[in-house]
């Protein structure tokens, strides 16, 4: 059973355990103790809590067992991202956006609707819209997105097998031994708090090419081409090599006291181009962001 997004957000679900039993508000009220009893018994009264025949459930429906129940959150307010997405491409397989800085991919944590997925499927329509990949909130430029669910594994397999060229621009300190390009490899591990990565000795598990594109004063501009695909890859080796990226909160050193709502200072941080063969048409396909830094 296919159920409505409300404002772009699909409704989260919860399948009842084999020995459910009593009233399903009550339920509800015990498997999410951080949520608030007047909180459930809003959302049942107002037919944002339904069976999986989209029926509307009440406080005191019956628990069924492993039945699948779907209910619609209402977030907290959260703080606009002032910049604006842009669709660059979209046919009937993909849609190619430029993201704004500041604004996350997906939703997690505090961002549910000022992120990129559920504004562009509010814009567009397109329910089953779905990441094909990832960039960091910090990060702007391109991001590619499924509109066909049959030919999704298709572009997402592009990425796990990385048959994509993706090529970033970063502004950062300007450094004579960079004047020639370079491929940087390292091993890449967890570091503190767990949000950041390090590097460590042992067997590289991430390589980075590296060429400078023009200097800028005490600044360059870098083309990097990550090899590998780790998390933080190209903040953390640009940090290794004494150009840690412009205005980057988490390399080399972690600030602290940037706000929520802080915009001034956007991650010198670009997702430029995206180049790969179509594996649905057979096309040659290069993207190539409009954003500057």
């Amino acid at each position: 059973m296919f159920l409505p997004q409300i404002d772009g957000v699909a409704p989260s679900r919860v399948r009842l355990p084999d020995d459910a039993a009593g009233a399903l508000g009550e339920f509800l009220c015990r498997a999410f103790s951080r949520i608030e009893p007047e909180v459930w018994r809003h959302r049942l009264e107002s037919g944002k809590v339904l069976d999986q025949e989209a029926r509307p459930l009440r406080w005191d429906s019956p628990c069924q067992a492993a039945e699948l129940v779907f209910y619609y959150r209402e977030p907290p307010p959260e703080i606009e991202v002032p910049f604006q997405e842009e669709i660059l491409y979209q046919d009937e397989h993909l849609l190619i956006a430029d993201k704004p800085h500041f604004l996350p991919v997906i939703p997690s944590g505090r961002f549910l609707r000022e992120t990129l997925l559920i504004r562009l499927r509010r814009s567009t329509g397109i329910d089953d819209l779905t990441a094909v990949h990832r960039l960091d909130r910090d990060t702007a430029g391109l991001v590619i997105f499924s509109v066909n669910e049959a030919t999704r594994g298709l572009y997402t397999t592009l990425f796990q097998q990385r048959s994509i060229r993706k090529i970033y621009h970063a502004v950062a300190p300007w450094r004579e031994e960079l004047q020639v390009s370079r491929i940087h490899s390292s091993l890449m591990v967890d570091g503190e708090p767990f949000f950041r990565m390090k590097e460590a000795p042992g067997e590289a598990n991430s390589s980075t090419r590296i060429s400078m594109l023009e200097r800028r004063g005490e600044l360059a501009l870098y083309q990097l081409e990550p090899v590998s695909g780790r998390k933080h890859q190209l903040r953390v080796h640009m940090a290794a090599l004494g150009a840690g990226i412009v205005n980057d909160p988490y390399y080399p050193n972690m600030l602290t006291n940037v706000a929520h709502d802080d915009f001034s200072s956007p991650l010198q941080l670009l997702a430029h181009s995206l180049d790969f063969t179509d594996p649905v048409s057979g096309e040659e396909r290069r993207f190539v962001s409009r954003r500057k830094l």
